[in-house]
């Protein structure tokens, strides 16, 4: 059955027309009046329907059942990193989606090799946001991560500090933070779980092609971030922060 995502209010019993992203998704399936999909607007939970009109520009449905199910991480990992090249970004934004992944932070640092502002950077967020609404169609999720707009290494650092994550009451522990690095003191995965345990939330910060210079590593410990090896091989930009969040996601002790 069709998931659909549409960012409305949606209450049992009512009709509705649907925004124009949803509408289109629906026409392009070649939907038709009594089809059955599912449609989830980011508040929580799911939402049966029934397609009820077919028009050129305006597609209607009842709006039945909601079903409370949730397929989110116990542990929100909020990922930031500097922007890969070419389509690798596109690809981690859907399987850090796929996997449960919070939030997406996209940095500009010393070594990144794609450099975007202003306008630019505002409609690659823009894409790659709509490559989260995707995932979570496809992936099960009712909770659609957010893209952040692009900001530098150090802005984002200093926001870290006035923008708490919301943890509730009787969390374990505060956010954890991990900046990924080659350092050989680095502490490793296999005491992972032991680091991260219990904790409401991570923010983990990697690096582009080329990883983060010494200075902006250090600039993140000097932020509280803790430094996290991944072993002895070298991952790429995308998979580095993926193997983490892989593991929070698929570990069932996390």
């Amino acid at each position: 059955m069709p998931r659909i995502y549409s960012p409305q209010n949606l209450q049992t019993g009512q009709e509705v027309a649907l925004d124009a992203a949803a509408a289109r998704h629906v026409q392009v399936l070649r939907m038709q009046p009594g089809g059955a999909l599912t449609l989830f607007n980011g508040q929580g939970g799911e939402f049966a329907a029934q397609v009820i009109h077919m028009g050129r520009s305006e597609v209607r449905v009842q709006v039945g059942a909601h079903d409370s199910v949730e397929r989110e991480l116990p542990c929100a990992v909020h990922i930031a990193l500097g922007v890969p090249a070419n389509d690798r970004m596109e690809w981690l934004v859907e399987k850090a989606t796929e996997l449960g992944v919070a939030s997406i932070q996209p940095l500009m640092v010393e070594r990144s090799v794609l450099r975007i502002a202003g306008e630019r950077a505002d409609k690659k967020v823009a894409h790659w946001q709509a490559i989260a609404v995707a995932a979570c169609e496809q992936s099960g999720r009712n909770r659609v991560p957010t893209v952040q707009p692009v900001q530098s290494l150090a802005q984002w650092l200093v926001l870290t500090h006035t923008q708490k994550i919301p943890e509730p009451a009787g969390a374990k522990t505060a956010t954890a933070h991990y900046v990924l690095s080659l350092h050989p003191q680095a502490r490793s995965l296999s005491h992972f779980q032991e680091l991260s345990g219990g904790t409401h939330s991570l923010r983990l910060l990697s690096g582009p092609e080329g990883g983060l210079s010494a200075a902006e590593e250090q600039l993140a410990q000097d932020a509280g971030f803790a430094p996290l090896g991944l072993g002895p091989r070298i991952l790429r930009s995308e998979t580095a922060p993926l193997s983490v969040l892989s593991l929070v996601a698929l570990w069932p002790p996390l």
